[in-house]
């Protein structure tokens, strides 16, 4: 079972000064900030999803990840040289798609098959997955000959004419990549018939989309009826789904990899489970910062909060929580810190207890992951991209220890 991490040029600085918040002056982003997998040795996941709207951004309009200079360096230099995946370490490889989430709204996909080819083989992916056009509705009991599928059937069978076009023109082009087709659908039966049309084609490496939305359930229904259809020699991926412990059930029905940015973004998106453990998770404390936290900077101009007490009390906040963890004060103290400035800058969700339970855990020192020994308390603290970006690195790490437990492998 392999894991894909979706790339979305998420790097931290290594130089990056926690006290005074300062970068190197002469820092180079693409040349000096370190990627999951420089950090980490093995690596906590298998490979990289690589997307073309991510890259490329979207045909028509939207722009996509890349600055102009890394989109030209990527297909320059390829994407194993780009991403330094041949430095010494566990070999990692990479996968590309579309970025179907981007263009779900349009009438057809904006790219056409040859444009996707030329991005897959010129970057030199390992796996290139067929465009796609996603169907996001779920209704088991609905076959393909209801009113209510017109427009599912319709994205089916985009999807399905053009992962024939694709796999089509990637033997005419003798292309380095290997092809995965993508089965999308909105019911168990609909899996299976797009599966059964997919091996048809030729395909043995099959992507099932647009499943994020489904419980567990009704994963493991749709996989159950693909298992009718599946050749033994088809390798299923299921896209955008993490679930370390239902993995060893997915295995049994053919899924041999998949992808998934949910333990990496819940460090800052999430509204509770920011830091991952492998029993439990916790949430971060929030400290933002007084001139980028919109709520604080609304109140400030509002009058409301005095910009000197805004600045003291963030001080305050950040001093305490480096005096608890070595040891100087307490946790009532830090916890009264940390709540001052809580109640100034948000002053509607009350976070005592959640702050408590993790400050009182210090779960960062029961972690075994590199980033966790070498930031201490600054990998619980939410206040911008370095510190948070890095407990989404710890959050990948912790997944692909789960992962292992699961499938009963070595960590």
């Amino acid at each position: 079972m392999r894991f894909f991490f979706p790339d979305s040029q998420d790097q931290v600085d290594p130089g990056f000064d926690f006290v005074t918040e300062e970068r190197d002056p002469f820092r180079v982003r693409q040349r000096d900030d370190l990627y999951a997998h420089e950090i980490f040795t093995p690596p906590p996941f298998d490979g990289l999803l690589v997307s073309k709207a991510i890259v490329d951004g979207r045909a028509g309009g939207g722009a996509g990840k890349y600055t102009g200079a890394q989109r030209h360096r990527l297909y320059r230099v390829g994407a194993k040289s780009f991403f330094r995946l041949s430095a010494g370490r566990t070999r990692l490889e990479i996968m590309g798609d579309c970025g179907a989430f981007s263009y779900v709204r349009e009438e057809v996909p904006p790219y056409t098959v040859d444009e996707v080819i030329d991005f897959y083989d010129g970057c030199g992916f390992d796996y290139g997955i067929s465009v796609d056009h996603v169907i996001f509705q779920f209704e088991p009991t609905v076959d393909r000959t209801h009113p209510d599928a017109r427009e599912w059937v319709r994205r089916q069978e985009i999807t399905l004419a053009l992962a024939e076009e694709f796999l089509r023109r990637s033997r005419a082009r003798k292309t380095t990549f290997v092809p995965i087709g993508v089965a999308q659908g909105w019911s168990p039966a609909s899996y299976a018939d797009a599966v059964q049309a997919l091996q048809r084609m030729g395909y043995r490496r099959i992507a099932l989309g647009g499943m994020v939305p489904l419980d567990t359930a009704e994963i493991l229904a749709c996989l159950a009826a693909v298992d009718e259809v599946r050749r033994r020699d088809t390798q299923l991926h299921l896209l955008g789904i993490s679930r370390p412990y239902d993995i060893p059930r997915f295995a049994t029905h053919g899924v041999t990899s998949f992808d998934s940015t949910s333990p990496f973004l819940q460090a800052f998106k999430d509204d509770k489970d920011n830091y991952h453990t492998p029993d439990r998770s916790y949430l971060a404390v929030r400290v933002p910062q007084v001139g980028a936290n919109t709520k604080l900077k609304a109140r400030i101009l509002a009058g409301q909060v005095g910009q000197a007490t805004a600045l003291r009390l963030e001080r305050a906040a950040l001093d305490s929580l480096r005096q608890y963890d070595q040891g100087e004060i307490g946790l009532a103290k830090v916890l009264d810190a940390v709540i001052a400035y809580d109640e100034v800058w948000d002053g509607r969700s009350d976070r005592t207890e959640q702050y408590r339970q993790v400050l009182e855990d210090r779960p960062w020192r029961k972690c075994g992951c590199y980033l966790c020994a070498a930031l201490s308390v600054e990998i619980i603290i939410f206040r911008g991209t370095e510190r948070n970006k890095r407990r989404g690195f710890h959050n990948l790490f912790v997944f692909g220890q789960r992962m292992r437990e699961q499938l009963g492998k070595e960590r």
